[in-house]
């Protein structure tokens, strides 16, 4: 029988729009027509990622391919969790942190041939409130420079670092109030991250131990750094050394609340959303089927 591999092609995200014709194009040549029946479809409207993906899920496909970035993703995967259908990734966003971090390629080409290899792993994913991530989500600095950088015309690293740099000497840390797996933590912090995956992407690691098939997340807890010790954390977070510094907290849990002080904002897979002050944690342990390269 054939599988039936939908392609789910987000045109505006990230900043290869180019290399997204590409996929139209070579899908067909490398995906074996004797063993794969492919659709490619490019969304149109916000969440329109998220309907395509429930009617692969209702009509019986076997993959479907974000072909974007963390927010495409993110969009693709929550109707994926807890059904036999995978999640694919042809990764043209623009932090790309889950790809970066699942060693998929960045060639169009080898990133077909990943997903006709099928090699499959079940993944955690997490639950937060009513909300749902695979790889990072945080609170704080974190969510502000989300926010800021999603309101920004042009992307890329180069945009990111701009709207970090501009927000952080204004940013005032936050109180938090953390009790996770039965820690209990009160701090002021500049932001707090839940790591499903290692980074935030553009291979910004700030959890070089998290496991995305643990049954944990790794909470980050990390305090503002004075001027003169940005290049040395910058360092740390480039050569996956962050965890040593005294800056920087981590906690591995499978659950946890975090009530803040202040603060409206989550960075949600790379992607702001408003919401509610008192967040609750919960991993789904296994919950994922998602194709990775063989060498994962």
């Amino acid at each position: 029988m054939l599988k039936k591999v939908l392609f789910v092609i987000n045109p505006v995200s990230g900043v290869h729009h180019k290399m997204k014709s590409q996929v139209a194009e070579l899908a067909p040549d490398v995906m074996n027509p004797a063993a794969f029946e492919v659709e490619i479809v490019f969304t149109t409207h916000v969440g329109h990622a998220t309907e395509l993906a429930q009617r692969a899920v209702e009509q019986h496909f076997s993959v479907v391919v974000a072909v974007g970035g963390d927010g495409s993703i993110n969009e693709i995967a929550r109707v994926l969790v807890d059904t036999p259908v995978a999640l694919a990734i042809i990764p043209l966003g623009s932090g790309n942190g889950l790809a970066h971090f699942l060693k998929i390629p960045f060639n169009v080409k080898q990133a077909l041939q990943v997903i006709a290899n099928n090699h499959l792993v079940k993944v955690d994913t997490v639950m937060l409130n009513e909300e749902f991530f695979v790889s990072v989500a945080g609170i704080g600095f974190d969510a502000l420079v989300a926010r800021r950088f999603a309101t920004e015309g042009r992307r890329g690293f180069l945009t990111y670092l701009k709207v970090v740099v501009r927000e952080y000497f204004l940013y005032r840390p936050k109180k938090y109030h953390i009790v996770a797996d039965g820690v209990e933590i009160v701090t002021r912090a500049l932001f707090i991250t839940f790591a499903n995956s290692d980074q935030f992407g553009y291979k910004t690691t700030i959890s070089p131990t998290a496991d995305i098939c643990d049954g944990k997340v790794d909470i980050c807890i990390v305090q503002k750094v004075p001027f003169w010790r940005i290049p040395q954390l910058a360092w740390m977070v480039y050569s996956r050394r962050v965890d040593r510094s005294k800056y920087v907290q981590i906690i591995k849990a499978s659950e946890a609340t975090i009530e803040r002080k202040k603060g409206k904002y989550l960075n949600l897979d790379g992607e702001p959303l408003k919401f509610a002050k008192a967040l609750n944690l919960k991993v789904k342990p296994a919950s994922l089927n998602i194709i990775v390269p063989d060498t994962f």
